[in-house]
């Protein structure tokens, strides 16, 4: 139970961390290695697999409402005067999100197959 409220948690919070990061200035935004597009993906796939294993029965809630989030947080970059919100990295974030989704609820199908498994050894 401990585990599934961390989950919950984590989930909201890197949510929040990516509006941040998404709305705040271009000189507050994280450097990485990679190019940006990647990191607009991975992000959403990371925030997407957590909402995944923290609301396991919603996953078609959970893609549709992070779906429309990667496009409403793109909007707000219209709000900061150093941001600017384009359509092609609303369907980047979209697309990681939703693969974030399914990943996060293959892992748990994985996962509830090995203790299935474990059990039946018992």
């Amino acid at each position: 139970m401990m585990t599934k409220k961390f989950f919950k948690w984590l989930a909201w919070i890197v949510l929040a961390a990516l509006v941040f990061v998404t709305v705040s200035p271009i000189g507050l935004r994280p450097h990485t290695l990679t190019s940006v597009g990647l990191d607009r993906a991975a992000a959403f796939f990371l925030a997407g697999a957590v909402f995944a294993v923290a609301y396991p029965r919603r996953w078609m809630s959970l893609a549709l409402f992070l779906v429309f989030s990667s496009f409403a947080i793109e909007m707000l970059q219209e709000l900061s005067p150093t941001r600017h919100a384009r359509l092609d990295d609303a369907l980047v974030k979209a697309v990681g999100a939703v693969a974030g989704i399914i990943a996060g609820k293959l892992a748990l199908t994985i996962r509830r197959g090995i203790l299935a498994r474990r059990l039946a050894r018992s």
